[in-house]
């Protein structure tokens, strides 16, 4: 990959090797089987924070790394090497944690760094994904805190998560932007039941989970956030996630590239090897011309990011969609180019190729990036 600097060179060969010799080895197993370990999971992520890497998204002021958001896709990037399962090792934590108070960062956010405990973000609702203003679950001001009911799905990590990030309507009446607010949720607390974990096409490994709240009671002290501004605590850290996803298709199609071209030089086809067949260089020559651009999309929208440039925003738009969209067409031609082999299981060809479709839908589909992009066009 193209580091930008010194320091972000040191950076990915040091989370490279974490990756190559930590978790590419336990792809194939937990890929086979759909399950880590939590312990296992717990291990990894220790080893991660003994590197440095815990929380490396939030800021240093919460006792956490402080990168910069280009050196947080140095990181995303080489993520997209190994699996979502593994990939959580990495210590990405949720950016709505630096909304923390004095008293929960102590009983909450400074376990989550040292890799002690582990927490999920509970948004999607079967009937609310992007659009938040049809967010159903309810909190109702009782004495001493809130009670919660609702259901959430697709939820990332949420079936061994010590504490899950709730987002729910407050007041609904009030316009979006001071409608909702968000809760932490202990995991065992009464009336938090996990319904099932959803079984998917990639990821394996990774639980999507379905939980229920039933008048789940929420202290005052596990409000994240002022009450009524969920939407604003939500939002701050969007662009990153998209940004982060970016840079984790970019280290997909980069994975998939480093396969395909040993490949392409060793296979022979008709008397010479594939890569001297010129609708294999076609290949070749698109999987490098879609990566790079993606590669420096990302670093475009990671500078603009870094400089706190209003633009941040559609230019992490602009690198989530190309990305994501670019990353599937390099899996596809690599599938292409290793043929019958490539669809084996044998290879990590094909779960590149599972996994990699995931991420045109989370984090704002490809759909929901193109209309901010247009209106953004439009109004400029």
């Amino acid at each position: 990959m193209a580091e930008v600097s010194d320091k972000h060179r040191m950076l990915a060969d040091s989370v490279g090797r974490f990756v190559r010799e930590r978790l590419a080895p336990l792809e194939a197993q937990i890929d086979r089987d759909a399950y880590i370990a939590p312990e296992l999971l717990g291990r990894l992520k220790r080893d991660a924070c003994a590197l440095g890497l815990s929380g490396y998204n939030l800021p240093e002021s919460l006792g956490a790394p402080g990168l910069s958001i280009a050196a947080q896709c140095v990181i995303d990037e080489l993520g997209g090497h190994t699996s979502m399962a593994l990939c959580e090792a990495l210590g990405h934590l949720p950016g709505s944690l630096r909304f923390v108070d004095e008293a929960q960062r102590q009983w909450l956010l400074d376990p989550l760094l040292r890799a002690e405990t582990s927490i999920a973000y509970a948004l999607t609702e079967p009937s609310a994904g992007s659009d938040l203003n049809a967010v159903a679950t309810r909190a109702e001001r009782v004495a001493d805190g809130w009670r919660l009911n609702g259901t959430k799905h697709f939820i990332s990590a949420a079936e061994h998560a010590d504490h899950v990030i709730v987002l729910a309507v407050t007041d609904a009446q009030a316009p979006l932007k001071s409608r909702l607010s968000t809760f932490i949720v202990a995991r065992g607390t009464p009336g938090f039941t996990l319904r099932r974990r959803f079984r998917t096409m990639g990821w394996r490994g990774h639980p999507l989970s379905e939980f229920t709240l039933e008048d789940c009671l929420v202290p005052d002290t596990h409000v994240l956030g002022a009450i009524g501004a969920g939407f604003g605590t939500m939002m701050a850290t969007v662009n990153n996630d998209r940004l982060m996803v970016a840079a984790k298709c970019v280290g997909i199609a980069q994975a998939l590239i480093d396969l395909s071209i040993p490949y392409a030089r060793e296979r022979h086809t008709f008397g010479k090897p594939l890569a001297g067949h010129q609708a294999i260089q076609f290949m070749i020559a698109d999987n490098d011309v879609d990566t790079v651009a993606a590669r420096a999309l990302v670093q475009q929208a990671a500078a603009l990011g870094d400089a706190g440039d209003p633009a941040f925003r559609i230019a992490a738009s602009r690198a989530k969609l190309f990305a994501s969209e670019a990353a599937g067409r390099v899996a596809d031609r690599v599938m292409q180019l290793f043929g019958g082999a490539g669809y084996m299981t044998d290879l990590p060809i094909e779960r590149f190729y599972r996994d990699v479709r995931a991420f045109r839908i989370g984090e704002g589909t490809s759909e929901m990036q193109r209309l901010q992009i247009a209106r953004h066009v439009l109004a400029h």
